[in-house]
């Protein structure tokens, strides 16, 4: 768990131009405390302890404004800016060294059972006031601008969408207009 959360440490130094320090970022980037909680939330949540994940993960959605529950899949170089209005639902997978900006969801639909969340492969970046639901697969190396919509369909790796309801706008390097493959998760 410790390097993965230096891994979360790096990640803000990298992608965070206001993150003047370590001793800075360490009291003072809210988001990272919502993603340390989690870090122990997760790893509490993983030992059966049924309660005390909840609570923690409560607490932190309470002095950070970042809600992930603690059962979700976060890999290590995680980073959320600003994060206020985050929301990641329990079967939620999230890859590495992915970028996240504030009042993202990554939630379900309300019309599955099992795996209900998103999962976003690694080095993704998802815009600000995004809202991804179902149990959506969206591939590596994606950029999702802000304000996009996708609500069961996938997202093919190295690739930018856009817009409500979010479309392909660059893929492979290539700029086109593409509308999402709906997803193949059963409903």
């Amino acid at each position: 768990m410790w390097k993965t959360i230096v891994r979360d440490v790096r990640a803000v130094k990298k992608n965070d131009p206001s993150a003047r320090g370590l001793i800075e970022t360490l009291l003072c980037h809210t988001p990272l405390h919502a993603i340390v909680a989690y870090r122990a939330a997760h790893a509490l949540e993983r030992r059966a302890f049924p309660l005390l994940p909840r609570l923690l993960s409560t607490l932190a959605k309470v002095f950070t404004g970042v809600e992930i529950h603690p059962a979700a899949r976060i890999g290590a170089g995680f980073f959320i800016d600003h994060g206020v209005g985050v929301v990641i639902g329990e079967t939620a997978q999230v890859g590495e060294n992915c970028v996240m900006f504030h009042n993202v969801t990554l939630g379900g639909t309300g019309a599955h059972v099992g795996k209900r969340h998103p999962t976003v492969g690694d080095d993704v970046l998802i815009g600000t006031n995004s809202v991804l639901l179902g149990p959506i697969t969206v591939g590596s190396g994606v950029r999702i601008g802000a304000n996009s919509f996708i609500i069961m369909h996938d997202v093919p790796p190295a690739c930018t969408v856009v817009g409500t309801p979010a479309r392909i706008v660059k893929q492979n390097g290539s700029k086109v207009d593409l509308p999402l493959p709906r997803t193949s998760a059963p409903r």
